[in-house]
């Protein structure tokens, strides 16, 4: 019975060592990509002080606000902002058309949405701004 009890710890222990290595091994994942982006922005031909990329850099998360209404609206806006699809078709477009702005921004929502991921934050669900598809943020209830 003790062999028992020790097999399920020691594979409940396992499974938590490999579900952390699986998560460093995103974070280095969204890493390169947030560090791909920020080399790209700095390849544009647009010239701003570096504390307006600064500033636009964490722009995105003034999609927060929309949980001021409720957390429907509040994750369809974080979402919209923080989905790395919507930064692709921004990208696309930007590279259609030679535009420097949509090019940077979208290379700023793809960096921005790789840094949060990195953080923690992932894409809301409507139960909450806490309730994640990378799992929940914040401090765990007793």
């Amino acid at each position: 019975m003790i062999f028992i009890n020790s097999e399920r710890i020691v594979t409940s222990d396992l499974c938590v060592i490999k579900s952390q290595t699986m998560k460093n091994v995103l974070r280095i994942e969204e890493l390169a990509m947030a560090a791909i982006g920020i080399f790209t922005i700095t390849m544009l031909d647009i010239q701003l002080s570096w504390w307006v990329y600064l500033l636009l850099f964490f722009a995105p998360d003034i999609s927060m606000l929309g949980y001021l209404i409720n957390n429907k609206v509040g994750a369809f806006t974080y979402n919209l902002f923080h989905h790395k699809a919507v930064a692709i078709l921004i990208l696309g477009l930007g590279y259609a058309t030679h535009n420097q702005y949509l090019l940077l921004t979208g290379w700023l929502l793809f960096s921005h949405a790789s840094f949060d991921r990195i953080m923690g934050y992932g894409l809301k669900y409507i139960t909450g701004f806490n309730d994640t598809h990378l799992g929940n943020i914040g401090k765990k209830k007793a």
